[in-house]
């Protein structure tokens, strides 16, 4: 963010520059900061140890109170936005579901399986009408290809099924239903009355939360075998613990991402494919560019189709620019995606979008690092 002193922050800053609130505001040094209000310019006024300056409004809410240190000063100080004191509940609960967690490729194939499986139609009413449910929770190509579509599948992927509940128009039942994370919880309060859920392993190797990992595409599992004895105890069993495991990756992506310093979400959607079920990877950002101030989104994507193999894609929009990179893992993926350019530069040509960049390359990126932890750029 770069900040801007007003001019009563600038009388401020040029006592500071003489000596008069130098100490303060030595390299190193943490200040405490608040948010003071917005100007009639709209721009956002913070206070910043002794001193008030005046930046653009930030993509996130900034707390009420938090803490910066200072990295360098001169012309363009930067100051460091320190992450606020992390709760214990938080820490506790994202230790216990870190090592719980597991991509959704194993439950759906689960599924598959049991979908197949005659003696299915003897398990308890409930229990079925749950199965369907969370089939039936399951987006398709045709939906997600199309804007309205796509924005439902993202509401719908439990990231924010807390908060859809908290609205003046939530209601648990309609969310168990349409809500992904709504259906893991219907099925898994069946499941565990049925029998007591698996005991995790005690993993020491956790994998950290995706939005710190980066995108993967993730590839279909194969459909586990049926018991030869035709029983769907051993099913139901495995079809348990997978729920928990989904159940915890969507609280890990939950916590990590009000976690963030800026708006971030790292988003999964389970698809019903051809012949089997994929998994859509989605990573949403707001960024905020140091060098000139603009300010944008960021759509990453992955997903690992049988047809086409391992892909991943980078869109960047600055409204009207947009920049578009495209990685596939095969040759002959990429080779049939560049036929595409040409319809494609079309239609973003006549809704009004400048296209920077429009690309294709053969080999998937290394995941980038986690967001930098420079946020504030003060202009004095």
């Amino acid at each position: 963010m770069i900040i801007q002193p007003t001019s009563l922050a600038a009388l401020t800053w040029a006592g500071a520059a003489s000596g008069t609130t130098a100490q303060s505001w030595r390299i190193g040094t943490v200040l405490s900061a608040r948010p003071l209000g917005v100007n009639p310019q709209g721009l956002l006024v913070l206070q910043v140890g002794a001193l008030a300056v005046e930046t653009e409004l930030p993509g996130s809410h900034l707390p009420a109170q938090f803490q910066v240190r200072v990295l360098s000063l001169g012309p363009q100080p930067q100051l460091e936005m320190l992450p606020q004191p992390a709760d214990a509940t938080f820490q506790r609960v994202l230790r216990e579901r870190l090592p719980q967690q597991n991509g959704y490729a194993p439950l759906l194939a689960t599924l598959g399986t049991l979908a197949q499986r005659p003696v299915l139609r003897q398990l308890p009413p409930e229990l079925r009408t749950a199965l369907a449910l969370l089939e039936q929770s399951l987006r398709t190509p045709a939906e997600i290809t199309r804007g309205e579509g796509l924005r439902e599948a993202i509401n719908r992927s439990g990231l924010f099924f807390e908060s859809r509940l908290a609205s003046p128009h939530g209601n648990l039942a309609a969310l168990a239903e349409d809500d992904w994370k709504g259906a893991l919880l219907r099925l898994a309060a069946l499941l565990d009355r049925r029998a007591p859920a698996p005991v995790p392993a005690n993993r020491s190797d956790a994998a950290p939360p995706m939005l710190q990992r980066g995108m993967q595409a993730q590839p279909r599992v194969p459909l586990p075998l049926a018991p030869a004895d035709d029983g769907v105890g051993p099913l139901l069993d495995r079809l348990h613990g997978e729920v928990k495991a989904a159940l915890a990756r969507v609280e890990v992506a939950q916590l990590d991402a009000s976690a963030s310093p800026l708006p971030a979400w790292m988003i999964e959607i389970p698809l019903q494919g051809e012949d089997g079920r994929d998994v859509l990877q989605l990573q949403l950002e707001f960024g905020v560019d140091p060098t000139d101030g603009s300010h944008g989104w960021t759509l990453g994507f992955a997903l690992d189709l049988p047809a086409l193999g391992p892909l991943q894609g980078e869109l960047q929009l600055r409204e009207p620019r947009l920049t578009v990179r495209l990685w596939a893992e095969q040759m002959e993926t990429a080779q049939r995606l560049e036929r595409q350019f040409g319809p494609l530069r079309q239609r973003l040509a006549a809704c009004g979008v400048l296209l920077d960049q429009l690309s294709c390359q053969v080999g998937l990126p290394q995941p980038p690092g986690r967001h930098s932890a420079v946020l504030l750029q003060a202009t004095a």
